[in-house]
């Protein structure tokens, strides 16, 4: 399900200078969007922290650390960060713009990878984290989403939120901020991570890209967590026996449950891939050659009459020199004048030949000017219709000169709503020739996942089990279950209004989640002070206040009887707790039981919480009959109408016949 929302960023002028285009992605700190440097002209990357986490002094300083720490890296392999601000209420991060696909991405359209294709992609991955840890720097949350396949052949590392410097080891609960799946052992059991850590998870996806599966599997993200923490990654030729065996040894090193047996950092494991590359071209002939994409490439043309001094440094241009071979006689006045006059016949056959080329020349540009300006050559850059209606997408397609395919292809998007236009086939701002086919991709929206189970499970650890969703700022309640425990899990419909989801259900991916999580119980201040209840309520987050006072003749005038939440409903920090408290036990009215005998006044007194006192009957007469049963009250103290507390004792007086 999708919720069909307008984004209030899309054009918004970020700080004067970045005018946003359109949302590529959105996760659970950030949304990324495509913008415009205006600038410098250029398309960037721009991550724009969630206002709601604006206050939060944690996550703006683990953003703001994603900014410090890409920036102190300078690599092909790792995604450039520009510029990091703050505009209004809103930071935000600016990077370079890679059109592609992830390391994830590629998994799920080709499952298992060629040894060729994933050593390929680990060379670079290990390329740029060697840098990062040369540098200092623990990723901590390597996994393929994170691995970026830009679509002309560059492969780079992003969001580096979680990196920290590689001696800031001590994890204070955050050993569950990485991807369940890629935790190292020491992560889920101390919450310590250092470069070592970081090899376990390449280890892992190395893993996935040659078996197109991870190695632990789970119903419930603690048993994945378990595995890393007690169980051997398997030699992925187990899984699929076309692995060679030294990728095999290369999978089990790197993801050796003891660090001390892994590769010390990425250096360490790229110089050993790099081994294994070697090994397993031909013995017997030359070394492998390794293609390299250089970013330009320059040509020295030598040409006719001139030689080059050198293959490399400047290049020296030497002139071949012309000379007469023959005697020069004595010119004569005739011989000057013919000499003359056959110059000037030269000189007008190579000026008329000079026109007819300059003509023909100008012909040339003319018809290249046409063909490469308005007729058949001419090219056109491929405008942006993502967000937009097929039908209005491709007539702007059709009138900027293109030819719409027929036929639509369909993708997942967890941003576009389904049956807009998610990009196009070439993407868009490719440079084409007018009257190319372009082909529309529309949205189905977001892909479908079943909600893994949450609930009973610490915050930490359901947000690391729903890395595939974009999880909200949770709502915190009071409930009887443990502080900090998820009691619900809740996300947007279709009519965008919240719906209850459960585990199994199917959710859509990177769509927004709100954890509900327990308080614990709200405070039990029965029997206490109004004041004392107040205080303790008031530490809890609640508000305190008395709402009445009744009779007890259980607690003392003064404290509570009753506390209840004035609204039905779940209770929340800021509620008001209504409080009953005692006014001490019930007055009572001393009834008239003069003529009564002396049991049924008594019994009569105990029936409204009173006690009856009399004096025993000492006449010899009394000791032959009942004579309580007999004899009849003839007076009380206090009287008959009195008002008394209730326990309060009532002397019967009476008289013996």
């Amino acid at each position: 399900m999708s919720v069909n929302q307008t984004d209030p960023m899309i054009g918004r002028l970020i700080d004067d200078r970045y005018q946003v285009r359109s949302r590529i992605a959105r996760g659970g700190m950030a949304t990324v969007y495509l913008a415009t440097d205006l600038r410098l002209e250029r398309r960037v990357a721009i991550k724009i922290m969630h206002g709601h986490l604006a206050d939060d002094a944690s996550f703006k300083e683990r953003f703001i650390q994603e900014a410090r720490s890409a920036a102190r890296l300078a690599h092909p392999n790792v995604v450039n960060v520009f510029d990091q601000g703050q505009d209004d209420d809103s930071a935000y991060l600016v990077m370079e713009y890679l059109p592609g696909i992830t390391l994830r991405e590629l998994l799920q359209d080709h499952k298992v990878l060629t040894p060729e294709q994933a050593m390929d992609i680990m060379e670079a991955v290990l390329a740029g984290l060697a840098a990062a840890h040369r540098a200092g720097i623990v990723h901590r949350d390597l996994k393929p989403e994170n691995v970026l396949l830009a679509d002309d052949g560059r492969i780079k590392i992003g969001d580096f939120g979680l990196a920290r410097a590689a001696t800031a080891n001590t994890a204070t609960g955050a050993a569950l901020l990485g991807t369940i799946a890629y935790l190292s052992p020491e992560l889920v059991t101390r919450g310590i991570a250092d470069t070592r850590s970081d090899i376990y998870a390449l280890g892992i996806m190395l893993y996935e890209m040659l078996t197109g599966e991870q190695p632990y599997k789970g119903d419930q993200p603690m048993q994945i967590a378990y595995q890393h923490a007690n169980d051997t990654v398997p030699a992925p030729g187990i899984v699929n026996p076309s692995v060679p065996v030294e990728l095999d040894e290369l999978v089990l090193w790197a993801t050796a449950r003891d660090p001390e047996h892994r590769p010390r950092d990425a250096r360490a494991l790229l110089d050993q891939l790099l081994d294994v590359q070697r090994a397993l071209a031909d013995p017997s002939g030359p070394p492998p050659n390794r293609t390299m994409v250089l970013p330009s490439a320059a040509a020295t043309a030598v040409l006719p009459g001139f030689s080059a001094a050198g293959a490399t440094g400047d290049t020296e241009v030497v002139p071949r020199a012309r000379h007469r071979t023959g005697p020069v006689g004595p010119a004569t006045e005739d011989g000057n004048a013919d000499r003359l006059q056959a110059l000037a016949a030269r000189r007008h056959r190579r000026g008329a030949i000079w026109l007819v080329v300059v003509v023909v020349l100008a012909l040339l540009a003319g018809g290249a000017g046409w063909y490469f300006g308005s007729g058949p050559g001419a090219q056109a850059q491929v405008p942006d219709v993502s967000g937009k209606d097929p039908a209005a997408a491709a007539a702007q397609l059709i009138d900027e000169g293109f030819t719409v395919a027929p036929d639509n292809r369909s993708d997942f998007s967890p941003v576009v709503p389904a049956g807009q236009v998610t990009a196009t086939d070439p993407q868009a701002s490719t440079a084409l020739q007018k009257g190319s086919t372009v082909t529309l991709v529309v949205s189905q929206g977001p892909r479908q996942i079943a909600i893994p189970e949450v609930l009973g499970a610490t915050l930490d650890a359901a947000r690391a089990a729903l890395s595939d969703f974009s999880v909200e700022e949770p709502v915190r309640q009071f409930d009887a279950k443990d502080e900090g425990t998820v009691i619900g899990i809740a996300g947007v419909g279709g009519d965008g209004n919240a719906v209850g989801l459960s585990a199994g259900a199917e959710y859509g991916e990177q769509q927004p989640i709100t954890l509900t999580v327990s308080l614990g119980p709200v405070p039990d201040v029965v029997g206490q002070t109004l004041e004392d209840a107040q205080s303790e309520l008031t530490g809890a987050g609640l508000v305190g206040t008395q709402s009445g006072s009744e009779y007890s003749g259980e607690m003392e005038a003064g404290s509570v009887i009753r506390a209840q939440p004035t609204e039905q409903g779940p209770v929340t920090p800021g509620d008001t707790i209504d409080l009953i408290v005692s006014d001490g036990p019930a007055p009572v009215t001393v009834p008239d039981v003069t003529g009564q005998t002396i049991d049924d006044a008594t019994a009569q007194l105990e029936a409204l919480g009173l006690f009856a006192d009399f004096d025993d009957c000492l006449n010899f007469t009394c000791a032959f009959y009942d004579w309580k049963a007999s004899l009849p009250v003839t007076a009380t103290d206090p009287a008959p109408g009195s008002v008394v507390a209730a326990g309060s004792t009532i002397r019967l007086s009476y008289r013996v016949e």
